[in-house]
């Protein structure tokens, strides 16, 4: 009777306030997987090319890496990125999360079921209290829901508030990153040695990822293999 009574509910809610598509404005039908993105615009998502992997390989300066959208201006990806970063949908960076490990596990990336931590690039602490959440955490978080890795957010943090990368060419990218992040000291022992997953939503540059990996193979950190949901491509 209880179940029933809440299935009203729902029913209720759901044609009050019906389930719209972010990217199409159109309404979701009830088998959808998810109640953000129609599975259709998910499916027909541009993925990298194996040169534009290449690519980020050379950006960040290290071989292990993976990326799965290609994040150009006026696409879904960047409408799907945006409402994850900027109008609070923290949720769809899990569903966002699960499809890159899903697509992993498919590509012949099993061997990151070995490594011992997951995580994700830290934001500032002032961006923390404007956003109230790291997006790429929650990405992090749908992409462990493959591995069940142990997940850290605690031990590796941004401790100077850059400023936003979007207007700065690539040399003022790298001066404004320098130093950016720290490890915190009473995890130093604890991920020495040890090999991690990093991951972060976006890569344009790479500054901020190679920054980020400079501090943590410093702090003794074996193996970083990064993840990003996509890689900017110019056209």
């Amino acid at each position: 009777m209880f179940n029933k009574a809440i299935n009203i509910i729902n029913s209720l809610i759901d044609f009050i306030f019906p389930k719209i598509c972010i990217v199409t404005n159109e309404k979701l039908v009830e088998s959808n997987s998810n109640p953000y993105v129609k599975d259709e615009i998910i499916q027909n998502l541009e993925k990298l090319s194996l040169s534009e992997l290449s690519e980020l390989k050379v950006k960040i300066n290290n071989p292990n890496c993976f990326s799965l959208y290609r994040f150009k201006n006026n696409s879904p990806i960047q409408t799907i990125i945006h409402y994850i970063k900027y109008n609070g949908f923290k949720n769809l960076g899990i569903v966002l999360g699960e499809l890159i490990g899903k697509e992993l596990l498919a590509s012949n990336y099993s061997f990151l079921l070995d490594y011992n931590y997951i995580i994700p690039i830290p934001l500032h602490k002032s961006k923390i209290r404007e956003r109230g959440y790291n997006q790429s955490k929650y990405i992090a978080i749908g992409i462990n829901k493959h591995f069940n890795l142990m997940f850290n957010d605690n031990s590796f943090i941004r401790k100077k508030d850059t400023l936003s990368q979007t207007k700065l060419s690539v040399e003022e990218r790298h001066e404004n990153l320098k130093d950016a992040f720290a490890v915190i000291p009473e995890y130093c022992k604890t991920l020495k040695d040890k090999k991690i997953i990093l991951v972060d939503d976006v890569i344009t540059t790479g500054a901020t990822m190679k920054e980020a990996i400079k501090t943590l193979t410093r702090a003794g950190i074996s193996d970083i293999f990064v993840i990003s949901a996509a890689l900017t491509v110019f056209d």
